[in-house]
């Protein structure tokens, strides 16, 4: 049986992926009677600005309220929570470092590399395989999916 809250930290995810899925969209992506063109497009902000990447990625960032919704799909970067906002991840072969201390994470998508600096409530994790480790806090931890390791770093 899911919780209230784990239920609240999947829809508190649904921004991020809406967000990843309309920064796919393009007028070029088939045209009628002509080939499809791909492109790369990266919509950063200051708390969420990609430092490397190994291919090209559709990467969306929103923070609404004191919340960093972020959505990406193989980038690697650094986030800032700052000080006690919450963070939502969603897609998937992602490596980032989270820099401050967050209030709460949720991440969902898969094979996802996370490295928390602190995170003092929660952590939920959603997807597969995801790597999930934080150096200080002491959140409740809901892993909600399979093949996922969240641990505090020694």
């Amino acid at each position: 049986m899911i919780d209230r809250s784990s239920r609240m930290a999947a829809y508190a995810l649904a921004p991020a992926v809406a967000a990843l899925a309309l920064a796919g969209c393009s007028s070029t992506a088939n045209p009628p009677g002509g080939t499809a063109t791909t492109s790369s497009t990266t919509t950063t902000s200051a708390a969420a600005a990609p430092t490397t990447g190994t291919s090209a990625s559709t990467t969306a960032s929103v923070e609404i309220g004191n919340t960093l919704n972020y959505g990406s799909m193989g980038t690697t970067a650094t986030l800032d929570c700052g000080s006690g906002k919450s963070l939502n991840v969603a897609g998937s072969d992602n490596t980032l470092t989270i820099t401050g201390s967050c209030a709460t994470a949720s991440i969902g998508g898969t094979n996802n590399k996370i490295n928390f600096d602190k995170v003092d409530t929660r952590i939920t994790v959603l997807g597969l395989n995801n790597a999930i480790t934080y150096k200080d806090g002491d959140p409740k931890v809901d892993n909600l999916g399979s093949g996922n390791t969240i641990n505090k770093a020694s």
